[in-house]
């Protein structure tokens, strides 16, 4: 793999920079592609990740929401990394982009930055909730698609997908068709602002960098309400007082946030329970069953 890896790099000056690579050491962390450190003999490094040549939507998607990410995150604040090439060679594809040297988590900057993140892309000139094109939450797909409602854009391209891909282990999407409408109505009643959101936005992935900004990277963004984002910090753990201070100094939530926080961790859930199974299938039906009650 390294030397498929170093021929790749030799179709790339802009990775390269016309020096050569002294060492390639693998990267552990990831379940999707495998994860590589690139250490040139002028002492630049790179991280790369590779698939095969099949996933290379994979990154070109990742590589659209790191630049949009990278455009309204304040650098005083939040670092993106930068994507420094996507290529292709062989049966292979690899995504280059700049190393970020990580420690433990400074939180309360990265609570800032996302705040910032948040706020500056909702005072954008963006219409409407979604993307342009078809992305990925973990190796799954993410619907593409646009809507000016945002109960509606989140039932039908986020939670109905997920329904009617748990038919496998025996949901059926129909089952909850009440509920779903009510959603639809309820979420659009709370008139969030759209804001670029990271998506994907567990302890995992982001962190802090040596100068203490927060770090936020392997993205499944799209334009929506924020509160996705806080919520699925709440599903896993791993944020801490610190992070919510953070955000409420920029950009406080509003106080209803919480009744929401099931509605959007459900996205993630039944994607896990169509992925992984397990107790995630119990998890998903679980609250299910209490948004059935609740409503």
């Amino acid at each position: 793999m390294e030397e498929l890896i170093k021929k790749a790099l030799s179709r790339s000056n802009k990775v390269s920079q016309n020096s050569l690579i002294e060492k390639i050491i693998p990267v552990g962390g990831g379940c999707i592609h495998k994860a590589w450190c690139i250490h040139f003999q002028n002492g630049r490094r790179v991280f790369a990740k590779s698939n095969h040549i099949d996933n290379i939507n994979m990154f070109k998607f990742e590589r659209e929401c790191l630049s949009v990410l990278k455009r309204f995150a304040d650098k005083s604040y939040l670092c993106v990394p930068k994507t420094l090439d996507l290529v292709s060679y062989q049966n292979i594809s690899i995504h280059f982009l700049e190393w970020i040297d990580l420690k433990q988590c400074q939180q309360n900057l990265l609570g800032k930055g996302l705040a910032l993140l948040h706020k500056s892309s909702s005072e954008s000139s963006q219409k409407d909730f979604g993307w342009e094109e078809e992305g990925f939450i973990g190796s799954n797909r993410q619907i593409r698609g646009w809507s000016s409602n945002w109960g509606e854009f989140f039932v039908n391209y986020r939670l109905r997908p997920q329904l009617i891909q748990a038919k496998s282990w025996g949901v059926d999407v129909n089952d909850y068709k009440d509920i779903l409408i009510f959603l639809s109505s309820y979420l659009n009643d709370h008139h969030p602002k759209i804001s670029i959101v990271h998506g994907d936005l567990w302890s995992g992935n982001c962190g802090s960098t040596n100068n203490s900004l927060g770090s936020l990277y392997d993205p499944a963004s799209y334009w929506a309400d924020r509160e996705v984002d806080i919520s699925m910090t709440k599903l896993f753990g791993g944020f801490n007082r610190e992070f919510y201070k953070g955000y409420e100094e920029i950009w406080p939530l509003d106080k209803f946030s919480k009744d929401r926080t099931d509605i959007y961790n459900l996205y993630h859930l039944l994607n896990h329970a169509n992925i992984f199974g397990g107790s995630y299938k119990e998890n998903s039906l679980r609250i299910l069953k209490d948004l059935r009650s609740r409503f």
